[in-house]
């Protein structure tokens, strides 16, 4: 079946996040937007067709989709990334990042530390100090344009007081699509510490050819019982408004101490329709996402190929996963704020913040590709423009 991922779908005044709230988020509607990570194509047919379907019938009760959904989406995860999850295992929240947050209110204490890897995605700091807990900054390290671990930085930092570490995998805003071997070697040292690893595998399926997503937990037991993981269909399959995530956690004491919060707050029913879109997108999307993987690759490399023709001083590199491009202007902006002004006022364009993913983002901005390749070249024309006036 072909999609048409060319298409032009107006989102204004769909109360829609990315394009209806531009005055609150850039103080001006005049940007072209690429910032929040969701995807202006349409979702799967087969996700709409279920909604519809489920839709039309007028009432809105109570269900019980639960079981159905958690076997579409662990039939999901063996298919695509060969990780059998055991059906004890899996729970049903409402969104990843209120998931991260009971994962850390269920299974630390407050003042407890937790490791967060920057730059890295800016709810992960929110779900630690918003919850009272204090946050350890392993920053990644980049090597002529490739973003790594640092390992030795992490094994300094760690102590008796540190209980966690949230991981992105893929990660975001960096692209990165860990390998087997650099997740073992941190595994390896969050078990000799006794840390919990909170491995947030929401980009999961989007991953370029080349690279493969191994799920923390596949690794083997001892790394599953030392993990909790979290993933939804919500970016795969543009339906993050649904808010319907999965975490899965193998080891029975983190299980009854989540669950235990889950209950307490009754939140893990799940919504009639959030469970109606997951489980058709499980069922249905694969031959979608292959084609959208594919559009998705041809819109990176016209990105990339696109800096190193027309943006001079601005660097990027592929990434390996995600719709997330982490553009580098710090050749051309040495302030920041200078950096915020340009891309807003002159270039016209809404990029998110680089300095909301730590300070290590200082000098950088985040451009989601994820949109009609038309629209991605007008966006970027726009920064070429601008930098050109600029001199």
């Amino acid at each position: 079946m072909s999609y048409n991922f060319d298409a032009t779908i107006e989102r204004r005044g769909t109360d829609c996040e990315k394009w209806d709230l531009l005055e609150k988020i850039f103080g001006t509607t005049d940007v072209l937007p690429f910032w929040v990570a969701d995807m202006d194509f349409a979702a799967a047919p087969g996700i709409a067709a279920a909604l519809q379907a489920r839709a039309s019938h007028p009432v809105y009760g109570y269900q019980t989709k639960e079981e159905k959904v958690f076997h579409a989406a662990m039939a999901w995860e063996a298919r695509r990334h060969g990780w059998v999850i055991e059906r004890d295992w899996i729970l049903n929240t409402p969104g990843v990042v209120a998931s991260l947050s009971a994962a850390v209110l269920s299974l630390t204490s407050p003042g407890d530390k937790i490791v967060i890897q920057p730059p890295v995605y800016p709810p992960f700091f929110t779900c630690v100090t918003r919850n009272g807990r204090q946050v350890v900054e392993n920053p990644l390290r980049e090597r002529n344009g490739c973003w790594e671990m640092d390992l030795a930085d992490l094994e300094r930092k760690l102590d008796p007081t540190v209980k966690m570490l949230i991981l992105c995998s893929p990660h975001n805003p960096v692209g990165r699509v860990w390998t087997r071997d650099e997740l073992r070697t941190l595994g390896d040292i969050c078990l000799r510490h006794g840390i919990t690893v909170l491995a947030d595998e929401i980009h999961c399926d989007l991953v370029f050819p080349g690279h493969r997503h191994v799920p923390f937990a596949s690794l083997g037991r001892e790394y599953a019982n030392a993990s909790v993981t979290f993933f939804s269909p919500s970016k795969t399959f543009n339906i993050a408004g649904t808010y319907t995530s999965f975490v899965v956690l193998p080891d029975p004491d983190k299980h009854r101490r989540y669950g235990d919060l889950v209950a307490a707050l009754d939140i893990g029913e799940g919504n009639l329709f959030g469970l109606t879109a997951a489980e058709a997108a499980y069922k249905t999307g694969g031959d979608w996402l292959d084609n959208l993987l594919s559009y998705l690759g041809a819109n990176a490399d016209a990105l990339v190929d696109f800096a190193r023709r027309e943006l001079p001083g601005v660097r990027v590199e592929k990434p390996e996963g995600t719709y997330l491009a982490w553009l580098d202007f710090r050749t051309r902006f040495t302030d920041h704020d200078a950096l915020k002004k340009f891309l807003i006022h002159d270039a016209k364009v809404g990029l998110s913040d680089g300095l909301s993913f730590g300070r290590q983002g200082a000098g950088f901005a985040r451009f989601n590709f994820a949109c009609p390749r038309t629209l991605m070249l007008e966006g970027l024309s726009r920064i070429a423009d601008a930098l050109r006036k600029k001199g």
